[in-house]
């Protein structure tokens, strides 16, 4: 188990990847009709989803991001180039959505997937709001690391083009083109060119292909190095920033949001725009002009409903108090530590203290507070972080433990002391089940406690955050006929070429794979299709079971589907009409969309080589069989 500290200038962190994932459209595109082809492309149906603007008489969109998790074996200090600027203000604006999965500390950190040139080449990316440079390796590179996709390559995008050396900028040796440089606390680096080229976040997002400018790795080092992410997708304050970028091209509005899904449970999304906030958000004040990191103005810590004995400034020192979705943990200085842990042993009646699973560390750790999640409350005491104007944030035992990994029905502190300086680091850990908005406009951050896992799903459903909290955001799994929103009916006009569901199981993949044909008769009963409509396009090993993904098509190749039969599948799915056998374990719907495009012009046509590459490699995300009911994938979960 990595463990990770750090400073501020060099917040080390346990650097959460967040995958866009997203299935594959045909976005092979003739260099002649580039843009409009992207579009084409990658664009779902704009009524299959109707999300609420930020502001009354705004058409600017908002985009959800689906992300998935990669082992934590990557620890990097983020590190910005400068604070955000005033932002214009237009009217239109973009969206886009994503999906996010992760099991602390098992899963490090969150990736997303972000299509980049004409043709589009994929990658996986870290997501770091600590960051403010997005990179990744480029085909030149002679010393990048081996990472989950090919190189960018330059020569082979008919629309990238380098950012020429001006009086804003390094210049590489020959005095060509600009460079960039990003090394780490402990001694990682990436450094390159800077270039521009069309990115895309595939075919879930509303977001229509933009222009951005990026950095080309030719020299990596490090965990940099040795990671399975291609490399950094930086959310931070700064002119590289893909935020700032996005919000300076006036597409979205400069607000993005996080969450993250619970213990064992995982799931969430990702938002990058604005949103209309729900009843019940507790707001911190955030300060871009102290420092480019997102920073809150954190005053007290409550534990069990008693004020820690501390000065307020123990937490305003330095960079004071700041979010990062790169750190894995908390680390706090050393006075709070110390009467945080003094108040939380206070409380742990019942609870023996342990040795910690790794004995490089000496963790706090508590055995018999058995295996349910849901039920930690009743052995593990709660805590409260005030902000200024006593706003205050409460969190759960799972927003502060861990699960130990070798002792049953034990867990550790998840809240480190900062050994390098006197900031204060809250990592992803802190924020599990709370949906975390970075509204960067009104230079706040707002938190609100909610089920992150379907999330996603019940934007989808009603398109809008429900009004009040939800209250059920324990992370067991919720019952399968649990509704994930009210009956989805296809608008007039609009198509449906496919429609693709992602369920859980917790039922891990080596004792899944052998039923998948009975698995898939049994979704096509339900659903009331036919058995050749339904098709496997992808499983990943979760932490405590599988994530399928399936596609529905028409009944007949290359046509849509009719409004009726989409509106009533769609309504089966969205209520979890899904009945299995106790064989299978509990299951539960997490996420569905429609793709307006016929299924033969997406994933039918999915590049062959493409496909035996992901699927020989191990490690398949996205379409990786055609016409195939069983493509599984047999890699560690990443």
């Amino acid at each position: 188990m990595a463990r990770f500290t750090g400073s501020l200038a060099s917040v080390t962190t346990a650097t959460f990847i967040l995958f866009v994932f997203v299935l594959c459209n045909n976005m092979w595109l003739s260099s002649s009709s580039a843009a409009a082809s992207v579009v084409s492309a990658v664009v779902v149906d704009p009524m299959t989803v109707t999300i609420l603007p930020p502001h009354a008489g705004s058409n600017r969109h908002t985009m959800f991001v689906p992300l998935f998790p990669s082992l934590p074996n990557s620890s990097r200090v983020s590190s910005f180039s400068g604070a955000g600027e005033s932002r214009r203000h237009l009217q239109k604006y973009d969206t886009a959505r994503m999906t996010l999965h992760d099991d602390l500390p098992t899963t490090g950190y969150y990736s997303a997937r972000l299509w980049i040139g004409t043709p589009p080449q994929k990658f996986a990316l870290i997501v770091d709001t600590g960051s403010s440079v997005t990179y990744i390796p480029c085909s030149t590179c002679q010393q990048c690391g081996k990472h989950q996709d090919p190189k960018f390559d330059p020569h082979s995008s008919s629309t990238y083009q380098p950012v020429r050396c001006n009086l804003d900028c390094k210049c590489d040796d020959v005095m060509h083109q600009c460079t960039y440089g990003r090394q780490y606390a402990e001694m990682s680096s990436s450094s390159g060119v800077l270039g521009g080229d069309i990115i895309s976040f595939g075919n879930q997002s509303e977001l229509s292909p933009q222009r951005a400018t990026f950095g080309c790795a030719n020299l990596e080092s490090g965990n940099i190095y040795t990671q399975r992410a291609d490399g950094i997708m930086g959310l931070g304050r700064g002119d590289l920033s893909l935020v700032d970028q996005l919000v300076d091209r006036g597409v979205i509005s400069d607000s993005f949001s996080l969450c993250y899904g619970g213990m064992d449970v995982g799931g969430g999304a990702m938002v990058l725009g604005g949103i209309s906030p729900p009843s019940g958000m507790v707001y911190a004040y955030s300060d871009p002009i102290r420092s480019p990191f997102y920073n809150v103005d954190l005053k007290e810590l409550h534990v069990a409903g008693k004020r820690l004995p501390l000065n307020s400034s123990v937490f305003d020192e330095m960079d004071g108090t700041v979010l990062d979705s790169g750190t894995t943990y908390a680390y706090i200085p050393e006075a709070a530590y110390l009467a945080f842990t003094d108040a939380l042993i206070k409380e742990l009646h019942t609870l023996k203290r342990i040795k910690g699973p790794d004995p490089n560390f000496k963790d706090f750790c508590f055995s018999g507070a058995g295996s349910d999640v849901s039920e930690l409350h009743e052995s593990f005491p709660s805590v409260e972080m005030v902000f200024r104007q006593g706003h205050k944030l409460s969190l759960s035992p799972e927003n502060y433990l861990f699960r130990h990994s070798t002792v049953r029905g034990a867990y550790c502190l998840g809240v480190f002391q900062n050994v390098n300086d006197t900031s204060t680091v809250l990592g992803g850990i802190i924020v599990r089940n709370i949906f975390v908005m970075y509204d960067r406009e009104q230079q706040r951050i707002g938190f609100w406690k909610t089920n992150c896992s379907d999330l996603l799903a019940r934007l989808t459903a009603t398109g809008v955050l429900p009004s009040t909290p939800d209250k059920s955001h324990s992370s067991s799994y919720p019952s399968p006929s649990a509704p994930l929103g009210p009956t989805y009916h296809v608008s007039s006009g609009s198509k449906v070429g496919s429609i693709v569901f992602y369920m859980s199981l917790n039922i891990m993949h080596s004792n899944l794979e052998p039923h998948i044909t009975e698995l898939t008769q049994l979704i096509s009963m339900d659903l009331h299709v036919n058995g050749s409509q339904i098709y496997l396009l992808d499983t990943i090993s979760e932490a405590n079971g599988s994530l399928t993904i399936w596609v529905i098509t028409p009944p007949k190749p290359a046509e849509y589907m009719s409004k009726a039969a989409a509106s009533n599948i769609i309504a089966r799915i969205a209520q979890d009409g899904i009945h299995l056998p106790k064989s299978f374990g509990k299951h539960r719907i997490t996420y569905w969309y429609i793709d307006s495009a016929p299924d033969s012009t997406w994933w039918q046509n999915y590049s062959l080589q493409e496909r035996n590459h992901r699927m020989h490699s191990g490690f398949c995300f996205g379409i990786c069989g055609s016409y195939v009911k069983v493509a599984m994938d047999t890699s560690t979960p990443i």
